[in-house]
């Protein structure tokens, strides 16, 4: 059985609540990474902050990066998956949520992501053909 934990990308960090945006977004350049999860106090997840959340709601709202704290963007029930969890279980909850990017959690630390990408070097043709119709199907207005 694969698991989260054979295919997520190890070493991922988490962006405190209280830091900034300027500082998440010079912590992704660092990191090489499109996306942060955001923790509370405590190291619990309670978000994911994306490089596009930065620019399309901060900057693009004439907001200050250096001002607007990731915990302010934080929006949502944020979703994760257990290290020990199957592979087909990682796609199930991406697929249902249409997320792009899912951490990772064992004994209630952040231990890795899972990407689209790390998707893709696991799983059948199929399987993926049918996470990118998912995650990517977009409604119209009159629900289409």
């Amino acid at each position: 059985m694969t698991t989260a934990g054979d295919i997520m990308h190890r070493g991922a960090q988490w962006i405190p609540a209280h830091e900034t945006l300027d500082r998440a977004a010079q912590l992704m350049r660092e990191l090489g990474v499109g996306a942060l999860p955001i923790s509370d106090e405590n190291e619990r997840l309670c978000g994911i902050l994306t490089d596009r959340d930065i620019v399309v709601g901060c900057v693009a709202m004439g907001h200050d990066p250096a001002k607007v704290t990731a915990g302010e963007m934080a929006k949502g029930t944020p979703r994760w998956i257990e290290a020990s969890a199957d592979i087909g279980d990682v796609l199930h909850e991406m697929q249902e949520h249409q997320i792009r990017r899912l951490p990772v959690i064992e004994n209630k630390r952040l231990v890795g992501m899972i990407s689209e990408s790390d998707l893709a070097e696991h799983v059948g043709e199929d399987q993926m053909a049918a996470f990118t119709e998912s995650v990517y199907a977009r409604t119209t207005p009159s629900g289409h």
